[in-house]
């Protein structure tokens, strides 16, 4: 568990690291770096108009490009990297080609993913029966990208499979109804608008959508308006204000607005006919447009840190890590849980078919213990009695989110989801770079089955389950009657937990055969008759297995065998732990000068490869008192004969 911890951490500061080299290697072929300003007179019109329409501001009444650009600097500062995410992103819907939206099936459908969600926005095309579409299928397939970067779902609703429905909603006609969420509070009512523009383009219906989205946020013309918003208010704690000059807001500004519904306050400050600016900079407003997080801790001007462009996506990963919500937090869990079980696959050694058995185990393991962690987590959030705690833990959250540490994380995150080939393919080249030096570090302790085939390991593991199917009463034994076990090794509780199955199925771990005790038997010439270490009424050790007998060794001594017997005399070259004996129970064979013997924690002592065939086969106890092989004895509990 803590060497796949620390593989996860070494891949993401090799992550971070890359990251820095990539921005490097940009600033040396271009000589600018991702947070250099760009000035947008200098840009054409087609990348200005990109710009507009990835922050979402119309520009169909503009006549040219110095109003373009008069625009673009009204909206905000444009840095080199919003400027490459708007170019790179329109590429890439371009060549996507049409976007996938629903099709809603009757009224119960169309009731659960519009009015009944309470966070989002909806635009959906209403097709009346025997009607045509509003919209051409390249318009809406238009306007369906349009409207898709800035999280705003689309469906279409056929009159035809409910007639009923649009009878009783009043669709008479074919038309377009917008959804959103009516109020600012958390799970507050949703309004559904219809549209009722005399033109049908998309230019004309993305207006009229952000402009019923703008209404929701406050908006505020007066400096006695703004010095009442800024105080601080316990109830709402969190606020976003846009200073600009602009008739309305942006519309990845009012989008958030409702992603974050009950979270954030979002607050637009007009200031284009604006009166006393010495209220500005009593706030520390110096200069417009100005996009200002105001928090308990005091306040933080989005935008001067790397990765905070003025898109939808970049603040929403801003905001999400300054205010995050329960379900953000267990997505992220989620996501750290599975990279860390995928490293099963590279750290496990053997097989391939091993090793994606092993991998499937650890998945289905670590998600189910995250999923019953979690549980205990929602339940004492809703106590009342934790909200200082819960208000103190947000409190260092921020203070750690508006560093520039964080804001280099931020970033690479966007980074890499934008580019999830680029993730996928680091995260193997690490793996195998892992799986490399694994198979190093085990080089001298390389076990049998570590060096087994496919087929070998599923024989065994065929072995290892009928063994325990047909004998279920022999792998109860073996589970461990105290918690001695446990605290030595806490993941095979988890794995117990993780699969209650009346707890018949072994899962131990082959790797504890590596630390049972292993010695070469020396067998010395035999003393002279004067001086014996023994009294002659004794005889040689007898045997580890119950059922041999004594005068079977003393035959084999007088035939000239290497019975360790009256030979040796000092058992000191044996562990202090294993009993001394003179056959193997499992081949029935006595131990030869020379010889490879293995001991096992209840101190009986085998040929090495007898008891390692015996235990790779699921075997798991010893064959002679059934102890379980891998558990320690402790002192007061005497050898089992």
């Amino acid at each position: 568990m803590w060497l796949k911890l620390f593989f996860l951490l070494l891949y993401f500061v090799v992550l971070f690291v890359l990251s820095r080299i990539f921005e490097a290697v940009v600033w040396y072929e271009t000589g600018v770096f991702a947070t250099q300003l760009v000035d947008p007179v200098t840009l054409s019109y087609k990348k200005l108009k990109t710009i507009l329409e990835s922050r979402g501001l119309g520009h169909s009444g503009l006549p040219g490009g110095k109003d373009v650009s008069e625009l673009v600097e009204k909206s905000g500062e444009l840095t080199q990297g919003e400027l490459y995410s708007a170019m790179k992103k329109e590429k890439e819907q371009t060549e996507a080609g049409d976007v996938e939206t629903t099709l809603f099936n009757g009224e119960a459908h169309f009731y659960e993913l519009v009015e009944d969600t309470k966070d989002g926005i909806w635009l959906v095309q209403v097709i009346a029966q025997n009607r045509e579409a509003p919209l051409s299928k390249s318009s809406w397939g238009k306007m369906v990208r349009k409207v898709s970067q800035f999280g705003i779902r689309t469906g279409t609703f056929n009159c035809s499979s409910d007639h009923r429905s649009c009878i009783k909603r009043g669709w008479q006609h074919s038309t377009l109804v917008m959804s959103a969420p009516q109020t600012s509070a958390s799970k507050g009512k949703v309004m559904l608008k219809e549209y009722d523009g005399r033109r049908i383009d998309t230019e004309h219906i993305f207006r009229w959508i952000t402009s019923h989205v703008a209404h929701r946020i406050k908006t505020l013309r007066r400096s006695d308006q703004l010095m009442e918003e800024w105080r601080f208010d316990s109830a709402r704690p969190v606020k976003m204000f846009l200073f600009a000059r602009l008739p309305q807001p942006p519309a990845f500004f009012s989008s958030l607005s409702v992603k974050f519904t009950g979270r954030i306050d979002f607050i637009f400050v007009d200031i284009c006919r604006w009166s006393n600016f010495s209220s500005l900079s009593d706030i520390g407003v110096t200069r417009s447009p100005a996009y200002i997080l105001k928090m308990p801790e005091g306040t933080y001007r989005y935008g001067n840190s790397f990765g905070e462009f003025l898109s939808l996506a970049a603040m929403d990963v801003f905001l999400r890590s300054v205010q995050p919500e329960v379900n953000d937090l267990f997505v992220l869990s989620l996501l750290l849980i599975n990279l860390l079980a995928w490293m099963d696959l590279f750290i496990t050694q053997g097989a391939t078919v091993k090793r994606f058995v092993v991998l499937i185990r650890t998945l289905g393991t670590y998600n189910s213990i995250l999923l019953v962690s979690w549980l205990p987590v929602l339940a004492l959030l809703q106590l009342p009695y934790l909200d200082s705690l819960y208000g103190y833990s947000l409190k260092l959250l921020r203070y750690a989110d508006t560093t520039t540490l964080a804001s280099l994380v931020r970033a690479d995150w966007i980074f890499y989801s934008s580019h999830p080939a680029l993730f996928l393919s680091t995260y193997l080249a690490h793996g195998l770079l892992v799986d490399y030096f694994e198979k190093k570090r085990r080089c001298g302790s390389r076990s049998q089955e570590d060096s087994s085939t496919n087929l070998e390991w599923l024989a065994s593991l065929w072995d290892w389950y009928a063994s325990y199917l047909l004998h279920p009463i022999t792998s109860f034994q073996q589970v461990p009657s105290d918690l001695s076990d446990w605290e030595e090794d806490p993941s095979f509780l988890f794995e117990r937990l993780a699969f209650p199955d009346l707890w018949l199925r072994p899962l131990v771990n082959m790797d504890y055969i590596k630390a049972l005790p292993t010695w070469r038997l020396s067998v010395e010439p035999p003393s002279p008759p004067a001086g014996p270490c023994s009294d002659s009424s004794e005889g040689p050790p007898p045997s580890c297995g119950v059922s041999a007998s004594l005068s079977s060794a003393d035959r084999k001594s007088e035939d000239g065998g290497g019975v360790p017997g009256r030979e040796l005399c000092d058992w000191s070259e044996w562990p202090p732990s294993v009993l001394p004996c003179s056959e193997c129970v499992v081949c029935l064979e006595n131990f030869e000068n020379g010889e490879l013997l293995m001991g096992l924690p209840c101190g009986h002592a085998f040929h090495q490869h007898c008891i390692v065939v015996w235990l790779a086969a699921g075997r798991h106890c010893c064959p002679v008192c059934r102890w379980p092989s891998y558990k320690k004895k402790t002192a007061a509990t005497p050898p089992m004969d």
